[in-house]
């Protein structure tokens, strides 16, 4: 398994939000030709109240939001539009390689499903490839970094019959 669920809000267990993030995590690494084996993920399973604790301590914005991630290290590319610095591929035989740590908030998560009346399942599954490509180094503040990571976003999704969260 790639992804280590830590479950606080017992509403994960109900969607299976370990099987999700394992799909979307492979995906990920698969669309990326990253290999599959010996990477580790640890994703905190939790509600807004929880989010937004975190959002307010390592983001400094004092509300609740859908998902955090903290990569392990920097991957960031030097250039606006440039492809991340992605991890060599991990040793299957050695212990796991972490990536980092992601933190989703069930909340948030079906707020936003249901406003956009998309299935809950595919909006936790686009939000944990979104947050599996910012641990990878990915990112979306300059616009050409947006139009990248989006684009990497759609094609993975599309592969899993999840259709294009930019175009609803």
């Amino acid at each position: 398994m790639i992804t280590d669920c830590v479950i606080e809000d017992d509403r994960w267990e109900e969607v299976g939000l370990e099987e999700l993030a394992e799909k979307a995590a492979t995906a990920v690494l698969d669309h990326l030709k990253l290999g599959t084996d010996g990477w580790e993920i640890a994703v905190l399973a939790c509600d807004d109240a929880r989010i937004k604790e975190l959002n307010a301590d390592f983001r400094e914005k004092d509300k609740a939001t859908n998902v955090l991630s903290w990569p392990s290290e920097e991957r960031a590319p030097d250039s606006p539009g440039e492809t991340p610095f992605y991890p060599e591929t991990a040793d299957p035989d050695g212990p796991p390689e972490e990536l980092g740590d992601i933190a989703i908030s069930y909340d948030t998560c079906l707020a936003e499903a249901e406003a956009g009346g998309i299935p809950f399942e595919n909006h936790v599954i686009h939000l944990t490839v979104h947050a599996v490509l910012h641990l990878l180094g990915h990112d979306h503040i300059d616009d050409m970094d947006a139009t990248l990571m989006e684009g990497i976003e759609t094609e993975i999704l599309g592969k899993m019959g999840i259709p294009d969260p930019y175009t609803l």
